[in-house]
């Protein structure tokens, strides 16, 4: 089953998405290192949520149009947010000032970001036992466990080499004209993806 989980994993996991491209750029902009505190708070937010989808806390929000809208719209908004903190950076800030990329980032870019919420239902309906979803026991929630800390490990080494890259690309692309050339090629694209989530 794990194969199979990381099989239907990989092209969701390492495809452009608002969490790769914000640990893109903020690899750029702060370098790898100074990303660790929002990587850790995206994949706690990842794992519990993802927990909480497979033992059916959050599956009223599937059922609520209007709470999933209210989380699109905040979510779009907020990679919005990030996009201009991108474009108004005139260069690339110093490697050792991590002042924008926080904890708290990670734990908000997955808590509004209603594709998450989609991709991980669905992947629950592929992989969670059928046979055991009528009754919450020991054997439903190891299931659970597994496939939500695959998912996260999986969610992790794919942000870690999106974040290594916008960091790689930082240090090729060091002088201060080419520094704000990657800002704002980072800021237009997470608008892009900013916008898509909110009209889409």
């Amino acid at each position: 089953m794990i194969l199979a989980l990381l099989m239907f994993l990989l092209p969701l996991a390492y495809s452009p998405g608002p969490g790769n491209l914000y640990f893109a750029a903020a690899g750029a902009q702060v370098g790898a290192r100074a990303t660790v505190a929002a990587s850790v708070g995206y994949h706690l937010a990842t794992w519990g949520v993802t927990l909480a989808i497979g033992l059916g806390s959050l599956a009223t929000l599937a059922q609520q149009p209007a709470i999933f809208a209210a989380v699109k719209l905040l979510g779009g908004g907020y990679i919005l947010w990030i996009a201009w903190r991108f474009a108004r950076s005139s260069r690339l800030r110093h490697r050792n000032t991590a002042t924008d990329v926080r904890f708290v980032d990670g734990v908000v870019l997955l808590l509004f970001n209603p594709k998450a919420y989609v991709i991980i239902a669905l992947m629950f309906s592929q992989f969670l036992d059928p046979a055991r979803l009528p009754a919450v026991g020991a054997g439903h929630i190891g299931q659970v466990l597994l496939i939500t800390t695959v998912f996260t490990l999986n969610n992790l080494l794919a942000f870690t080499v999106w974040t290594l890259a916008g960091d790689r690309l930082a240090r090729v692309f060091s002088s201060p004209a080419q520094a704000r050339w990657l800002n704002t090629g980072f800021a237009v694209t997470l608008a892009g993806v900013g916008l898509w989530m909110l009209l889409d």
